[in-house]
């Protein structure tokens, strides 16, 4: 899973002369919390609503309102952002995004590939990647199993989805803290769930749980 599979593409940016004022109308227009700052089609820092906040005057100074407006509309992108700005590769695993956005407290890795933005990783993408490589939002069926950790397993539930039809949409194995394996799967075929169910079980595997799933729109 690459980066380049899940990144937002559509990069809304500012420049370093932009006023901190109409980035932040930027920021609320488009339902965002970053702006990459771009100069000369280079990537030169980072401009969020934090960085936006601790520029802006305290409520409690004695500035008027309009004497605040004059202060952020003066102000500029570049005297405020942040210039030292973690940036990934398109070709990197989102494993590896998401452990640099963790282990950095972060929420945003502008995407850079010789000097040249194609795109952010966010957050909200990185929950979308999880949703999708889950198969949340898909009709089908939904089965988890618990298995001990043999090898050929998955090979065994392979063959006997296969016999009976069914298309595995997607798959997810995850180790139990009680030495089991589990595994996730969302499933597509005639069978209802009470019938995979029945098949599962005389094949000898534990179904932890198993349900129906309907289309939803994920965005």
């Amino acid at each position: 899973m690459a980066v380049k599979d899940f990144m937002t593409k559509k990069v809304i940016y500012v420049s370093p002369t932009t006023k901190v004022a109409k980035a932040a109308d930027i920021m609320k227009e488009q339902g965002i919390h970053r702006l990459p700052v771009i100069e000369n089609d280079k990537l030169v820092g980072l401009v969020t609503a934090g960085t936006i906040e601790k520029a802006s005057p305290s409520v409690v100074t004695s500035l008027s309102v309009y004497e605040m407006n004059y202060l952020l509309n003066k102000t500029t992108v570049g005297e405020v952002m942040i210039r030292e700005v973690l940036t990934i590769s398109k070709y990197a695993s989102l494993e590896d995004a998401v452990y640099r956005m963790r282990q950095n407290n972060i929420g945003v890795l502008p995407v850079v590939d010789q000097d040249q933005i194609s795109g952010v990783i966010t957050d909200k993408d990185v929950f979308g990647a999880f949703l999708k490589i889950a198969g949340y939002g898909e009709a089908g069926v939904r089965v988890r199993l618990l298995m001990p950790d043999v090898m050929g397993s998955l090979a065994k539930i392979a063959d006997l989805l296969a016999e009976k039809s069914l298309d595995v949409r997607s798959i997810v194995q995850i180790n139990t803290e009680n030495k089991k394996t589990a595994i996730e799967m969302q499933l597509m075929g005639e069978l209802s769930p009470e019938e995979i169910e029945r098949a599962l079980v005389a094949a000898g595997f534990e179904v932890d749980e198993i349900h129906e799933t309907e289309n939803k729109l994920v965005r």
